[in-house]
């Protein structure tokens, strides 16, 4: 244990209280480290006074990689000081090597609760309740409060998108920060808006239906019934749908098909799932 309330020395026996029940209430940095790593003991510093300098906005777990071994194989670390950030009992984000502080700030800043953070979850209640109005006036009070918040933003695309302004939530989404675009979160709801975007424009699934009965080979009445099936949750017959016309209708829509494919990859992330999926979509590129 340091001098310090928001820094700990983690072991086997603190290991799950601090790190993953911890980052249930707020967010937990560990730190893996050895004394015998230079760039650790640089970057130690650094990370126990953004700790105190936070005063409790997240925790600084450190982890003796020499001493805990069990728990750094766990994670599979390979180089020091490799750095995670846990919340919600997983990790999220990680940086390697000695930072310079700014970054750090940077990477931090990223992941931290902030006061507008409130509003955000009182317009997702908003949103679940179906009022889309109220939960965007509170969105529009919170980004003039704090305009830097991306939380925001992506909240304010996921009303758009439910209220179905299709365009208002991409606008939304375009708006978000370089380092913003690829998280998991942003690909996921690009994809959704992607489908809903075909669907919209689509013919209802009961008529697409029955144009295949008549022609199987009807690829566009495929391809939109796919995006049906996703907005309803129906992922795997959508999948099924668009390796078919990949498999059958390569030219179809300057090969639309496996663009959708690569959307709903994104949507999905890493569902073990999917992987098959992956596998024959691969096979039939090659």
């Amino acid at each position: 244990m340091t001098d310090s309330p928001f820094v700990f020395d983690v072991d086997q026996s603190n290991y799950e209280q601090i790190v993953l029940q911890g980052s249930h209430r707020v967010p937990v940095l560990v730190d893996f480290w050895a004394t015998w790593c230079q760039p650790c003991q640089l970057l130690m510093p650094i990370l126990a006074k953004l700790a105190d300098e936070f005063q409790g906005r997240f925790i600084l777990a450190k982890i003796n990689t020499e001493e805990q071994q069990a728990i750094a194989a766990q994670f599979g670390i390979r180089s020091i000081p490799t750095v995670k950030l846990f919340r919600n009992g997983a990790p999220v984000d990680e940086f390697m090597g000695a930072l310079p502080e700014a970054q750090i700030r940077d990477f931090l800043e990223k992941h931290l609760p902030r006061p507008s953070d409130g509003a955000v979850a009182q317009a997702e209640q908003c949103l679940l309740a179906g009022d889309a109005p109220g939960a965007l006036g509170l969105l529009a009070d919170a980004a003039a409060a704090d305009p830097g918040n991306p939380r925001i933003i992506l909240m304010m695309a996921q009303v758009h998108a439910a209220a179905g302004d299709i365009t208002a939530a991409e606008q939304a989404l375009d708006s978000l920060p370089a380092a913003e675009q690829d998280k998991p979160e942003t690909r996921q709801l690009r994809g959704q808006l992607f489908f809903d975007r075909i669907a919209l424009d689509a013919e209802p699934p009961e008529i697409l239906s029955r144009r295949l009965e008549e022609t199987p080979n009807d690829s566009a009445a495929r391809y939109q019934l796919a995006a049906h099936k996703v907005m309803a949750n129906n992922i795997e017959p959508a999948l099924e749908d668009l390796l078919q016309i990949m498999q059958n209708d390569r030219k179809f829509g300057d090969d639309a098909a496996r663009n959708a494919l690569l959307r709903l990859f994104d949507m999905l992330g890493d569902d073990p799932a999917i992987r098959r999926y992956r596998a024959r979509m691969f096979t039939l590129l090659h």
